[in-house]
């Protein structure tokens, strides 16, 4: 039977990853022997990515409660059951290398970038929500939101292509939603405004970057294109290509870069034109 052409594209990018991954790595362990036992468990000796991931993760967030080895088959399970996962774990990986000046390479973002890590970890959290299995799924957001310091409800909806950077202190609630292509810095917090249950989070749309301390509350929607400077507080909806900043957030300057999310500028820039006072 012929591969579907997700499975393609999947494939051809993560094995291009991987045997990047393994490249770099294996030029790590020679060059700096201390480290050697470390990459070969943890890289060297996996045939794929995602094994490699689900080991990393599982080590990473074992606990009394959560064994690194059960932990291993829970990741394993998770992301061999759901083709879309490796597309994602793929374009996050290389969202981390194009957009993270000091990104070192796909090997050094796999290794210790916590925010990847937290990402990926919830993927399979979801998953499990998603199959209902949520008591395991509520235990993962609890060990993710733990050891990394980044808390995402697992109903939460987040597309491919994220970035999380740096990572401390993300939040993102139940009914979230992220679409493809968003970069979402430190200290960023997704959600609602008070007690209020239902569709109650925020929705960014594809292309949408978030800088640092920004919150975003209640059941709202970031148009695509748009960027949220740092520490705004947004309470409405925002049109799609605007800059925002302030406290309460109000839309200052429309913005002529399509992606602010690929641009990785956090200033002011990028405006063709000022908004009305």
């Amino acid at each position: 039977m012929a591969s579907s052409p997700l499975t393609e594209s999947s494939t051809g990018l993560t094995q291009q990853l991987w045997e990047q991954i393994q490249q770099e790595t294996r030029a790590i362990a020679e060059s700096e022997p201390v480290l050697a036992s470390f990459l070969q468990v943890t890289v060297l000796k996996h045939d794929s990515l995602l094994s490699a991931l689900s080991f990393l993760l599982a080590e990473k967030l074992t606990c009394e409660t959560t064994p690194a080895l059960t932990l291993q088959e829970v990741f394993n399970e998770a992301f061999n059951s759901d083709p879309c996962i490796e597309i994602q774990v793929s374009e996050d990986l290389c969202a981390l290398n194009q957009r993270d000046s000091a990104c070192q390479g796909p090997s050094s973002a796999f290794l210790y970038y916590k925010g990847f890590h937290a990402l990926q970890a919830w993927r399979a959290a979801h998953w499990l929500w998603e199959n209902g299995r949520k008591s395991l799924a509520l235990v993962l957001q609890n060990r993710i939101s733990v050891t990394f310091g980044v808390d995402i409800h697992p109903a939460a909806k987040i597309g491919k292509g994220i970035m999380f950077d740096h990572a401390t202190g993300i939040v993102i609630g139940e009914t979230a939603v992220v679409d493809d292509c968003v970069s979402i810095l430190q200290s960023v917090t997704l959600g609602g405004t008070g007690k209020e249950s239902g569709d109650r989070h925020p929705k960014v749309r594809r292309g949408v970057l978030i800088g640092p301390g920004a919150k975003i509350l209640g059941n709202i929607e970031i148009g695509e294109g748009s960027k949220i400077t740092a520490s705004s507080v947004v309470l409405k909806d925002i049109p799609p290509h605007s800059l925002v900043a302030g406290v309460p957030a109000e839309v200052v300057g429309t913005l002529v870069v399509e992606s602010p999310a690929e641009q990785m500028d956090q200033g002011l820039s990028g405006c063709g034109s000022e908004s009305p006072s």
